[in-house]
């Protein structure tokens, strides 16, 4: 892989995505489609259950903000496809489309997901963040969990959502993000810097889960997230932070068509 020799390396030799580099994101592709199998297991572990809390919260979150109906639910960088479930279960009667840009971890989705009574339906599509194949206004609300810290451009990837939400649409972005409490943050970077990619060692690929605590470094501050967000001609925005801070769900109004267009 020509280049990537100069990127970052784990422990164990494997060598991380680098976003300095153009590879950067072909390399994020096939980094998570070599780990997609134990992805889920993986975060359960790492997070000690909470991984499960986070999304119905972040969830719940986004119904008390939202005004309107739903029709049509994104859900950007779906993984293995378990917001995109939750976001079924939420809206039984929408439909929901469930993308992701690496074609392995779609595969993983429709494989995990059934269909199940009192859920609505879901769509698959490998579709990139930055030039999503929907037309301007297509959904209702858009979701993603967990995806904005691989993003090599985090203000683009906003408005291409704002793209494609109707006008009084809804955006909700779940992330990890720096605890606002010292002793919360000193307990929760020698967890993810350090005991992480231990537990990556143990399900016998350390390097994907040594670049997880490298990628936050690239997340803005809550406040820059959200202008981010204003810039993007999203209008009311929020940041509900969860379990101490360490994860936020960044919510964003779509008041009006963006740039005045319809």
């Amino acid at each position: 892989m020509a280049g990537a020799a100069a990127g970052p390396t784990a422990s164990d030799g494997t060598l991380l995505p680098d976003r300095s580099l153009p590879t950067f994101e072909r390399d994020v592709e096939r980094m998570f489609a070599s780990i997609a199998d134990r992805y889920d297991a993986f975060n359960h572990l790492a997070t000690f259950g909470q991984d499960l809390l986070w999304r119905p919260r972040a969830l719940w979150e986004l119904e008390r903000f939202h005004r309107g109906p739903v029709v049509r639910v994104l859900d950007v960088g779906c993984g293995t496809g378990g917001l995109a479930r939750l976001l079924a279960q939420r809206y039984p009667r929408a439909e929901v489309v469930a993308s992701d840009f690496s074609r392995t971890m779609v595969r993983t989705a429709q494989r995990r997901t059934s269909p199940r009574r009192g859920r609505g339906t879901i769509d698959f599509a490998a579709a990139h963040i930055g030039h999503l194949p929907f037309r301007a206004g297509a959904f209702d609300v858009a979701a993603n969990a967990f995806v904005a810290r691989n993003l090599v451009d985090l203000g683009a990837s906003f408005r291409e959502l704002r793209r494609v939400l109707r006008p009084g649409g809804s955006l909700l972005t779940l992330e990890v993000s720096e605890p606002p409490s010292p002793l919360v943050g000193r307990v929760f970077h020698a967890h993810f810097d350090h005991a992480v990619p231990l537990i990556g060692r143990a399900f016998g690929r350390e390097g994907p889960y040594s670049y997880l605590p490298r990628s936050l470094r690239s997340l803005p501050p809550r406040e820059r997230l959200l202008g981010m967000l204003r810039e993007a001609d999203f209008e009311r925005v929020d940041a509900r932070p969860m379990s101490f801070g360490i994860v936020t769900a960044y919510l964003a109004g779509a008041s009006s068509p963006p740039d005045g267009r319809g």
